[in-house]
């Protein structure tokens, strides 16, 4: 199994910035690395997006909604994603969900953590 934990959601003011980061881990991840990482969220009443995704080689793909305000990254060497949001909307309230997917194709999804942007 995977264990997928995020953190560093919270509250903030419209204009504001906030990181949230996550860690993927598990006799799997230790045997076969992780290949693809994203962050997800869901707003209420809403289908769940994909907001941003980086490949194992460091390619990144944004929702035109987040381009140039967000900016994700990872740390192979302990199985790590970064989500750092700046600029944040009231729109960008949601809960953010991690996605982790390992070389053989294991797909894992955190709990989620909370943004909310409100002034």
């Amino acid at each position: 199994q995977v264990q997928v934990v995020e953190s560093g959601g919270g509250s903030v003011q419209p204009g504001g910035s906030l990181r949230l980061s996550c860690a993927a881990s598990g006799t799997i991840v230790t045997m076969v690395g992780i290949a693809d990482m994203g962050w997800y969220r869901q707003a209420p009443g809403k289908q769940r997006e994909a907001v941003a995704l980086i490949t194992s080689g460091g390619s990144t793909t944004y929702a035109d909604s987040v381009k140039g305000r967000f900016t994700i990254s990872r740390e192979n060497a302990n199985n790590s994603v970064y989500l750092q949001m700046n600029s944040l909307k009231p729109e960008d309230t949601a809960i953010y969900y991690c996605k982790v997917l390992t070389p053989t194709r294991l797909q894992s999804w955190g709990r989620g953590t909370q943004v909310t942007v409100s002034s």
